[in-house]
């Protein structure tokens, strides 16, 4: 049992040996920041009246008024069983074309807030973007952008690249 754990431990020495990572410190040679013009923006805002649909109330006085008019004007209409469906087709046209006569469907509105942003006119401000730090590390002087501002010295990652000759 000991072999193989002492095998499974040498093999993950190994294994993590090609992927591991030497963290140092170099120091901070100097940072400046660089920064970006941007636009000013402003929120601008209106309201708007729109149209809304209300719900709408079934008037059943209408619906029978109409359904009997429809059912008269549909008996005038054809002889036997298709007198009869003619009676009742304009019943129910007639009960539908009444009920919507007699209590039609109000268009109502309400106030709605629109909202976008533009650009003012002015003149655009300046951001700060990030940092373009060089440090100095091994007696080599490299530079690289931060988004933070780095203090006197900063912490480096070091790793070994596979020569391959």
């Amino acid at each position: 049992m000991k072999k193989y754990l002492c095998l499974l431990g040498m093999i993950s020495l190994w294994a993590g040996a090609d992927a591991a990572d030497l963290i140092d410190t170099a120091q901070v040679v100097s940072s400046v920041p660089v920064y970006e013009r941007v636009a000013k923006r402003q929120r601008e805002c209106w309201t708007e009246t729109v149209p809304v649909d209300a719900p709408r109330e079934h008037s059943v006085g209408g619906a029978v008024v109409g359904g009997v008019a429809g059912a008269l004007i549909g008996s005038q209409i054809g002889q036997g069983t298709g007198k009869k469906a003619a009676t009742v087709a304009g019943g129910i046209a007639g009960a539908m074309a009444g009920d919507r006569i007699a209590s039609p469907n109000p268009q109502q509105t309400r106030e709605v807030e629109r909202c976008r942003e533009v650009e003012t006119g002015g003149e655009a401000i300046e951001v700060i973007k990030g940092y373009s730090v060089t440090y100095r590390y091994n007696g080599q002087d490299i530079t690289t952008i931060l988004p933070y501002q780095p203090g006197a010295t900063i912490r480096v990652g070091v790793s070994v690249i596979e020569d391959r000759r």
